[in-house]
């Protein structure tokens, strides 16, 4: 059975902490256990793709990047490197195609 977390606080990058003090300020933080730090990559994907959506189009990209870093931790933390990962995309985009083309489906006849 999977733990549960009252999540109190949000995941940070790495320097954060850092860069809190570097203004002057004493961050309070922890380690997450592995359990809390997927539960917590995962709330912070949700985090990211909002911040994204809700972006103009000068901020999508960097929003964007927020996006893929999350991504690419959720991989490492499954155990996947960033070339596994690209071969999983590349694989189904061989099979299924990517979105290039801009179809959209509304249903069958």
């Amino acid at each position: 059975m999977q733990e549960k977390y009252v999540l109190h606080g949000k995941l940070v990058r790495d320097r954060i902490p850092q860069i809190i003090r570097a203004d002057g300020a004493e961050p309070e933080v922890y380690v997450a256990d592995p359990a809390e730090y997927r539960q917590r990559l995962r709330a912070k994907l949700t985090e990211e793709v909002a911040e994204y959506m809700e972006a103009d189009e000068t901020d999508a990209p960097e929003e964007l990047a927020d996006v893929l870093e999350v991504a690419l931790a959720l991989a490492a933390d499954l155990g996947v490197d960033p070339a596994q990962l690209e071969k999983i995309r590349a694989a189904k985009a061989e099979q299924r195609g990517g979105f290039a083309e801009r179809i959209v489906w509304t249903g069958n006849r």
